[in-house]
């Protein structure tokens, strides 16, 4: 017995130790650890930092803009807005409390943020016409503010685009479940205390690699590490999206407007299939149901148009030669409607 007892002291010396270091290696990369730098600019919209990357030249051409998923950022974008610039003015930002913009201390509500991004828009010097490309949940985002402004957009398109109607027709009912979020508020709270920045310098953690280039993988590496805002934006999202969702499914059919519908061949990881066997439901059931939601999008206008490419709902936008074929369609969309 007293054997036992000594030996679970010294495990509970050892834990102990083990999260004392943790904390002093948090609390010595806070300390010394910089800020990271935003790759764009900042500006103020009624008290807000934004942050927003224009290039390319303006000429007569419609501006495009574009428009991040839930979990996504302007570097997500970046073969998109690469690609493009040298044609035409490629606008990209962060909605507020995402990625290098600041959160918003106003009420928020479906219609906030294209309010928000179109007084950014003024604020920069941008003018219409717009044309808005949204992957994911960007494209409900999109809805609402061509249904804001409608005299201003003059093309739309939706890149693997989430549809006001995914959770009641799709096996997932949420953009996150319950413990993906407690997961979250998890990494959060340790990238708060430094320890995920610490953790990564001390063992040299690599992101994954999804086709985009090393800088971006860099800076949303030390963004994250820097601080838990990044992932309790998740959250935020993750409480507005039935909103959202609900507000785009209330916009108007977009008549004659040009609309381009991309959508991904696979929508779920091996993983995710196996769990929805594991519960009585056939991926390729939920896939089918998805390219229905997808041509639905297609035809809220009657010149839209549709394309298949073969790749997943991340690297649709992340890997170059997919973003290839999205802005040689994007480009010919803009030559026409000039």
């Amino acid at each position: 017995m007293k054997l036992l007892l000594k030996i679970l002291k010294w495990i509970g010396k050892i834990i102990a130790g083990f999260i004392i270091l943790l904390l002093i290696s948090g609390l010595f990369f806070r300390l010394f650890s910089s800020k990271p730098v935003p790759p764009g600019k900042l500006v103020d919209v009624n008290g807000t930092n934004l942050h927003i990357r224009a290039e390319g030249k303006k000429n007569d051409l419609p501006t495009l803009i574009l428009e991040a998923g839930a979990g996504s950022n302007t570097d997500m974008l970046h073969w998109i807005a690469e690609g493009l610039k040298k044609n035409m003015r490629v606008i990209r930002y962060d909605r507020e409390g995402k990625w290098f913009s600041e959160s918003t201390k106003d009420s928020i509500t479906p219609e906030f943020y294209a309010n928000q991004l179109h007084q950014l828009l003024e604020k920069s010097g941008e003018k219409p016409p717009y044309i808005l490309a949204g992957h994911s949940m960007g494209g409900p985002y999109n809805r609402i503010f061509r249904d804001l402004y409608p005299n201003e957009v003059k093309g739309m398109v939706f890149i693997d685009s989430s549809h006001p109607e995914q959770w009641n027709r799709l096996a997932q009912k949420e953009l996150f479940s319950e413990n993906q979020i407690l997961l979250v508020k998890t990494i959060a709270t340790l990238s708060d205390m430094g320890i995920v920045g610490a953790y990564n310098k001390l063992f040299e953690s690599e992101p994954a690699n999804d086709g985009l280039p090393k800088d971006c993988h860099i800076r949303a590496h030390n963004l994250t590490a820097y601080s838990g805002k990044v992932f309790r934006r998740y959250i935020k999202e993750n409480d507005i999206n039935d909103k959202v969702l609900l507000r785009a499914g209330q916009t108007k059919n977009l008549d004659s407007l040009p609309v381009l519908v991309f959508t991904a061949t696979e929508q779920y990881k091996e993983s995710q299939k196996e769990k929805y066997r594991n519960q009585g439901i056939d991926p390729d059931e939920q896939i089918e149901i998805w390219f229905e939601m997808q041509k639905e999008l297609k035809e809220l206008s009657t010149n839209g148009k549709q394309i298949v490419i073969e790749s997943n709902h991340g690297s649709i936008i992340t890997e170059k030669e997919n973003a290839e074929i999205i802005n040689k369609e994007i480009l010919l969309m803009a030559e026409t409607i000039k």
